[in-house]
């Protein structure tokens, strides 16, 4: 029984022989990982952000500017009553805490907010969370009807939007990944494919001495998966490149949104990549082998 390492050091042979078929086979596979990287980031900043605006959730009821604390505390009282609304999840926020936040996410900005501190133009508010989408019309709707209460803050039809748009990247996303691999697929398997041509009398003489199936097809397995590690580690790096690019251009426009950070995600991604293109490389080869080496 041969060394694993003996089919690896063959594998690696196979691939530096084909040369232009292995660096096309590397290319495209790496083109695929790059596109589903960037499509996967791009769904997990959506999902983020979703998440931290509460979005889908979150109600904000704004009092009128000359109620009394009185007349606050009772407002308060009949949002919590309201059908659908869960008395833990009704927050107040108040005026000085409303500007105070908004003074929080200018950053470097926040000194223009400082005239505003002896004469706060912002009302007390209610956050109401934790409601549940098919209930936040019935919720906003009470609300408007509640006396002391000038304004609601509703974002149901903004993350519907982002939903639909999420949604629509998804769709794409499994379009484009479905057509790179399934190209993938195909170059690897011309690949191999000269590489057992290549080996043909070798193999002839292997099947004539008795060698198993396994032992003459791991080489071309091999090779195969030594296709998807050298297309994964380049297109990880490209990726998290452009990515890392991408956000810091757009973070001084974007302020107010959160984009995940490569350093969180990374090691999970780079594992994908490895999965991917090792389980892209073997497939290929085995189709290969399946057509040309039993027949």
């Amino acid at each position: 029984m041969r060394k694993p390492s003996y089919f690896v050091s063959q594998g690696l042979q196979g691939f530096l022989r084909n040369g232009v078929m292995s660096v096309a086979s590397v290319a495209v596979l790496m083109a695929c990982l790059v596109v589903l990287g960037c499509f996967a980031l791009l769904v997990v900043d959506i999902d983020l952000n979703l998440e931290n605006l509460g979005l889908m959730n979150e109600i904000v009821a704004f009092v009128d500017y000359d109620l009394t604390e009185e007349e606050i505390v009772a407002v308060e009282e009949k949002i919590r009553a309201i059908d659908y609304v869960d008395e833990d999840s009704v927050e107040r926020i108040t005026a000085a805490e409303g500007l105070e936040s908004m003074k929080e996410k200018a950053g470097e900005y926040a000194y223009l907010y400082e005239e505003y501190e002896d004469d706060n133009p912002l009302t007390d508010s209610f956050k109401i969370s934790n409601i549940d989408s098919e209930y936040v019309e019935d919720v906003v709707y009470s609300l408007q009807h509640i006396e002391g209460i000038r304004k609601v803050r509703n974002q149901l039809d903004l993350a519907s939007t982002i939903e639909s748009f999420k949604n629509g990247v998804m769709i794409v996303f499994v379009w484009f990944l479905a057509v790179l691999l399934i190209v993938s697929i195909f170059v690897i398997i011309n690949t191999i494919k000269l590489s057992v041509y290549s080996r043909k009398e070798e193999i002839e003489v292997m099947r004539y001495i008795g060698a198993t199936g396994m032992f003459i097809s791991m080489p071309f397995v091999c090779e195969g998966v030594v296709i998807g590690i050298v297309a994964s580690l380049p297109a990880f790096f490209i990726t998290t490149a452009l990515y890392s690019y991408t956000v810091s251009s757009m973070a001084d426009q974007l302020t107010m949104l959160v984009f995940v950070e490569v350093g969180d995600i990374g090691p999970a991604l780079f594992l994908a990549f490895l999965g991917i293109g090792v389980l892209t490389g073997v497939v290929g080869s085995t189709i290969s082998l399946s057509r040309y080496i039993r027949s």
